[in-house]
């Protein structure tokens, strides 16, 4: 828990009200390490946060950590096959007890003294301690955990805000996809040299799409209102999404349910996740280079034809999966000026890498998408480092996403600094 003296609380509920409206955020914000911690202890350490997928731990006793500013966290499936969410904290002496990112394990065993925890977190054994301690007193401390169609979110939080209506949100549009019956194909770490809310900020927006993503937006039509659409482009629009409607409606799936309608993120009505689909261009059945199916269909899918599928959740997820295969990411904060940062590619539990797909053809979109815009964020740290930087103002027609984001930002701080 963080303590703040009264200058150093006053001093950050000053900072956190000094950004003017409809502007970005001012310099200090990406450099005040006081107020680093505090979003740790505000948004990452009460939020619900994307840990990985269900596929990753399909079999009882496989596990993976996962770590935010010091807390390790073994993510495991029980023998009852429910995911759990334990401390890497032996109770005993506080010895890390998990050293590998992954594998399974019939038991947890601490490699100081041996004691000895079940798949729940259990202890059972303590070998050499006197008689009279109570097992049941002393199991690993548990996060919370929950499953959503394939993917995992831990809270740290002792309380954490209500997961139901995530749940209800994402669940519905996110089935068809079939990520708890997929597989991984690839995992990619990144550190990126950046503040975590300069990623964020960047993936708000799609007004550096043009310059920075041509081969996003051959597959995309990310304009978002008729405000800065041309007409043509809108007509084109309107002609795909008519077609993608048929598509889905033939499959039994909709292209806009009535819970992913809630824009992204809302903090005035504290919505901080989203799920929706989005029509692709003519041509393009997946988010590949040439936009051609390049692996099996996956999940319920009886035809390529299905958008893509997109669920967000603040302060730490994206997914962008197509027919054939998605990709995820999940966001670190890594101090004050660097981001940890990893991309999940799933493909359909069935499929045989140089059989049904070659990751040569799945890679390269998102991949590269990718390192443009950790190349962007590395640019822009740089640039709010300079003493010379102050924020301009956001596009309205572009940008509101993005100033979404912001308000919802400074509306968690403003809150968990009262």
């Amino acid at each position: 828990m963080l303590s703040l003296n009264a200058n150093e609380l006053l001093s950050l509920k000053n900072l956190v009200d000094s950004r003017r409206p409809g502007y970005g955020l001012p310099r200090q914000f990406y450099h005040d390490e006081l107020l680093y911690q505090a979003e740790i202890e505000t948004i990452w350490r009460q939020g619900w946060l994307f840990a990985g997928h269900s596929c990753q731990i399909p079999n009882p006793g496989d596990y993976f950590l996962y770590s935010v500013e010091g807390d390790s966290v073994i993510v495991v499936r029980d023998d009852d096959g429910e995911v759990n969410a334990l401390y890497n904290v032996c109770r005993h002496r506080g010895s890390v007890i998990c050293q590998e990112p992954e594998g399974s394990v019939r038991r947890f065993i601490c490699p100081y003294h041996s004691w000895t925890y079940d798949r729940k977190g259990q202890l059972l054994l303590h070998h050499g301690m006197q008689d009279g301690l109570d097992n049941s007193q002393f199991g690993l401390h548990r996060a919370h955990a929950r499953e959503v169609e394939g993917m995992i979110f831990i809270s740290l939080a002792e309380t954490p805000v209500d997961f139901d209506p995530v749940y209800e949100t994402i669940a519905p549009v996110a089935k068809p996809q079939g990520m708890p019956r997929a597989k991984v194909a690839r995992i990619m770490d990144f550190d990126v040299a950046s503040n975590w809310k300069l990623v964020w900020e960047n993936n708000r927006e799609c007004y550096h799409c043009t310059v920075n993503h041509p081969q996003y937006v051959k597959a995309n039509f990310d304009h978002y209102n008729a405000d800065d659409t041309l007409p043509r482009v809108a007509e084109r629009l309107k002609t795909v999404t008519a077609h993608l409607e048929t598509k889905l409606a033939e499959q039994g799936m909709y292209l806009r349910e009535e819970t992913g309608m809630t824009p992204f993120p809302d903090p005035d009505n504290g919505i901080w996740y989203a799920a929706n689909r989005t029509p692709l261009v003519e041509g393009y059945v997946s988010e590949t280079m040439d936009g051609k199916q390049v692996a099996p269909l996956m999940g319920d899918y009886t035809d390529p034809e299905v958008g893509t599928l997109r669920v967000r959740t603040l302060p730490n997820f994206w997914v962008h999966a197509s027919c054939d295969h998605s990709v995820a990411v999940r966001l670190t904060p890594n101090g004050l000026t660097h981001t940890s940062i990893r991309m999940i590619w799933l493909v359909d539990g069935k499929a045989q890498e140089g059989r049904d797909y070659d990751l040569e053809k799945i890679l390269p979109f998102w991949l590269l998408t990718a390192e443009q815009d950790w190349g962007i964020c590395t640019n822009q740290q740089r640039g709010v480092s300079s003493h010379a930087y102050t924020p301009g103002p956001l596009s309205t027609y572009k940008e509101y996403n993005l100033d979404r984001f912001l308000r919802w930002y400074l509306q968690e701080m403003k809150a968990g600094l009262e």
